[in-house]
Parts: C-alpha cells; structure tokens; sequence
C-alpha cells in the first residue's frame, strides 16, 4: 500500500493517494504493526501528501477566483441564451470537478459563485420561462380551436349546420392551425391527432355536400345546353337559372379551382344560347334581350360581389364589369332605363362597401398608430423623470403586445422606440434634454399639420393658425401663376393633387411620429386627433 502511495504521489494523483493515506489509517485497528523503517516511510509519504495537498487547494482557491471573474464577465457579453446557459452550466461543472481535485472550497468563496452565476443565468432563465408560457398560451389557442371544431361537428351532427359556414370554419381553422407556434412536444402530439379528427370529420360530410353541389350545379348547365334558343321564353328560363345558379353560389362556395370551372362552362352555355338565337328569324330583338340578360347578370353579380367589397377588389371588379358591360352591346330601349339604373346603382353599392372597408381599415391602422405612439410617449415621460425606475423587458413586452400599424407607420415607430429603450441603458440624461429641446419643434409641426388638415388647434393657437394660412395661400397664388394655361388636365390633376395631399399629410405624420419629444397632456389629445384623422384617411 505504501509502494501504491508513493507512486500516486509521483503521478500527482491526489485523490487516489487520500484514498490509500485512508487505508492505511484503517490498517491501525487490526493489529498490524510498522517497522522502525516502515514508519518513517509512511512519515515521509504523509508530510509528501500534506505538502502536495496544500499546493492543490491553493491553486484550486486561485483557479476558482478566475471562474467567478469568468462568470461575472458573462452579464456584459450579450449571448444568446442557449450560449449563455450552457456557459453558466460549464462552469458550475469545473467548480465541481476542483472540488473533487483539490477539496472543497471556502463557504465564502462558494456563495460568490454561486450568486455570480444566479446572476448571469437569470436572463436566460426568463427567456426559458417566455418560452414556455408562449407554448402554454399556443397550447390554449389550440384547444380553443379544437373545442370550436368538435361543436361545429355537434352542430352538424344536430342538422343545425349552415353548408356555407362549415366550409369558411374549415377553412379558416386550418388557417389558424397552420400560424399557431410552437406548442410542448406532448401537447402537440395531442392536439393534432384530436384536431386532425375533428377536421376528418367535418371534412367528409362537407365533400359530399360539394360533391352534391357540384352534381347540382351540373345539372344548371345541361338545362342552359337544352334551352330551345327559338323559345320566345329562352330568356327568361336563362334567369331564372341564372338566379339558381347564384342561390347556389351563395349557400355553399366550392373550391376556387372548382367554382371556376363551373363557372366558365355555365357562361359557355349561356354564350351558346345566345350565339344560336342570333340566328334566328328575330335576330336583333333577340340579341337586345340576350344584351339586358347579361347585363342584369353583371349588375347581380356586382350586387351579390357588393357586401365583401375591398379596396383591393372593388377597382378589378369593376373594371372588368364596365368591360365586359361595354362589350355586351344595348338593351331593349323599353328597359334601357331600368337596365342602366341598376348597374350604376350596383356600381355605387360596390364603390359604397369599398369605401366603408377602406375607412375601417383607416381606423385600424390609425387606433394601432395611436397607441405605439402613446407608448412611446408614456416611456419617454418615464425617461425624462429621473426618479422613474426603469425595466426595459418589460417595456418590450408592452410594446410586443401592440397591434402592428403596418410598415408605413411601424419604421418610425419602432425606431423611436428603440431610441428610448437605448437612452434607458445610455446617457439618460442626455436623451431626457433632447425630449424637452424637441417639445417646441413637435408643437410647431403639429400646428402646421393642423392647418394643412382643416382640425381645429384652440383658441390659444389662433394666431399662430392666421400665419401659417396666409403663408400657405400666399404659396398657393404662386404656384397657381406658375401653372396657368395647363387647365386642359383639370380633372386628373384634381385626383393626382388629392393623392399628392393625402400622401403629404402622411409623410407629415409619420415625420411626427419619429420625433421624439415630451408632450402635455392638451398637446398629446391634439396629436392623437391629428392621427386618427390622417392615418384614418390615408388608407
């Protein structure tokens, strides 16, 4: 045991050599006795051990001092979490192995680590715990959609089903599905076998509904194909499957592909009826009826298309009705009246639902610029009172919340943001200055917006107002002088200046928007005034 001893010694195998320096302890309570040599041996080996011993636990004091300035150091490198945990987690693991080399460490020295690394580790730890409760918040959108498509299967399964909204509730439960994020691997497997049910199960009636639609609407076609283009009532048995073809449309729409293709064949086959009358006998009165046919056609269409009327529709729309309108030819001059009337009043419905869509769509984007904008105000308030204790995480998260206000808006708004987040970290004094210096800019560019948008500024402002107007007609006489004689365009110029103004107004707006400056609270209601009004109108 003692040749064992030395050679660990020379080996510097510390632990093994503490291991056998025990035995030898233990050898004492069995009767063994040492030689005068023996025992001055196992002397030396000892003091040997001693010696060696110290040198490691100094060194191993030493070495843990540089892990705790390692792992202090960690907070200013900015890691990725993932990095930054599993750096957190190496070091604890060469702590423990300098313990097992060279003993344990002081109480005092233990504690400063392990505060070090509570410390560094605490930002990965809450980005683990965002994630997490961001797949426990996907998990319970998951269920919701799941319990919304087993009670539309209830519903069905009652015969309280609508066709027509199980196939919208499909579609866009799968939508939804598709961008729910990230769920726990458990939950997920879970959730897509119930909502993979639940779809099979509404999915299979409501392919045989469609098959039976189909077959239905198959039989529309072959009754255009069998009109008699003789019959004096041709025309009116075309309306009235014209008009079953729509109750069709509306009570279940096919696939796009399949509603396509149908509807093609069906205006094959109208088209061919009318192709054959034109060659009967009464040539011209029959080819006006097939004439106030297709244009009631186009007016039912406009009016059936009207209430799902968007901006982004209606001018496609109703280019191609005013082209397929001036390409079908006149109407019977009895009914041309009536004929015209319908369309310009369905023309004016579908123009009507597209505004009343563009203005809602306005009021969106302008509540979503209205409140990043109140955030930005309220943190630059904060940031401008120095006693105010800041945390940008959860400023982040107030601010992660908000609806987007699409990047026309969200650029600058984002951008302003940042700045203020950025200062709280930063020469916060310096930034709360620029705040106050920009106040009188930002009130100076609010009056002049308010002028350019015909908003009331208050009776204090009046005087400043009766400038800036003289100085923008004086501007306007101008340029009114410099383009005399070009009246040829008026017209078009009054639409492309309409559009110049409202793409002005909001480039002012969005200038206002960057500027980060503090407000009062009389100053902050007329800015929020400005936005709902030029953001609202600008869509």
């Amino acid at each position: 045991m003692m040749d064992a001893l030395e050679a660990a010694l020379q080996q510097g195998s510390l632990g093994t050599a503490a291991e056998l320096d025990k035995s030898l302890k233990e050898t004492k309570g069995t009767g063994m006795r040492l030689t005068a040599a023996q025992a001055d041996r196992l002397a030396q080996l000892r003091a040997e051990l001693k010696r060696l011993s110290d040198w490691a636990r100094w060194g191993g004091n030493v070495s843990r001092e540089e892990l705790i300035k390692t792992v202090e150091g960690l907070t200013t490198q900015n890691l990725p979490m993932a990095e930054l945990a599993k750096k957190v987690g190496s070091m604890r693991e060469r702590w423990k192995a300098l313990d097992s080399l060279s003993g344990a460490a002081p109480k005092s020295l233990w504690e400063r680590f392990d505060r070090a690394c509570s410390a560094a580790y605490a930002p990965a730890a809450a980005h683990f715990r965002h994630l997490a409760d961001e797949r426990h918040a996907n998990a319970a959108r998951g269920e919701a959609l799941v319990q919304e498509a087993e009670a539309e299967i209830a519903r069905l399964q009652s015969g309280e089903a609508d066709w027509k909204h199980v196939a919208g509730t499909v579609q866009r439960l799968r939508l939804a599905w598709s961008h729910l994020g990230a769920i726990d691997r458990k939950d997920k497997k879970r959730l897509d076998q119930r909502f993979g049910a639940a779809l099979t199960t509404l999915q299979g009636p409501l392919e045989e509904q469609r098959k039976m639609e189909v077959s239905g609407r198959e039989r529309l076609i072959e009754e255009v194909a069998a009109l008699d283009p003789h019959d004096r009532h041709a025309v009116d048995r075309l309306r009235d499957i014209q008009a079953r073809w729509q109750e069709h449309a509306r009570a279940l729409p096919l696939e796009r592909k399949a509603e396509q293709a149908l509807w093609q064949r069906f205006r094959a086959a109208c088209d061919d009826l009318f192709a054959r009358r034109k060659e009967s006998a009464h040539a011209a009165d029959n080819e006006r009826r097939a004439h106030e046919t297709a244009k009631e056609a186009i007016s039912a269409r406009l009016e059936a298309a009207a209430p799902d009327a968007t901006p982004a529709s209606a001018g496609k729309l109703l280019r191609e009705a005013a082209a397929e309108w001036q390409a079908i030819g006149p109407v019977p001059r009895a009914h041309e009246a009536r004929v015209e009337k319908r369309y310009h009043e369905a023309v004016a419905k579908v123009q009507h639902h597209a505004d009343l869509a563009r203005r809602a769509a306005g009021m969106l984007v302008a509540g979503a610029v209205r409140d990043k904008l109140r955030t930005c105000q309220a943190l630059e308030d904060a940031l401008a009172r120095q006693d105010v204790v800041l945390d940008a995480g959860e400023w982040r998260q107030r601010w992660a919340a908000l609806v987007p206000a699409g990047a026309e808006y969200d650029t600058v708004l984002d951008a302003r943001f940042e700045a203020a987040l950025h200062a709280t970290d930063g020469d916060r004094g310096a930034y709360a200055r620029l705040l106050e210096a920009n106040r009188t800019t930002l009130l100076n560019e609010l009056l002049r917006q308010e002028v350019a948008a015909g908003i009331d500024s208050g009776a204090e402002f009046a005087r400043d107002r009766l400038r800036l107007q003289v100085e923008a007609l004086q501007s306007t006489l101008k340029a009114g002088g410099k383009d005399s004689g070009k009246g040829a365009g008026k017209g078009v110029g009054q639409g492309a200046g309409q559009g110049a103004g409202q793409g002005a107004a909001a480039q002012g707006l969005r200038s206002l928007c960057a500027l980060p400056a503090l407000a009062d609270e009389r100053t902050a209601m007329r800015v929020e005034q400005l936005v709902m009004r030029t953001a609202g109108e600008a869509r």
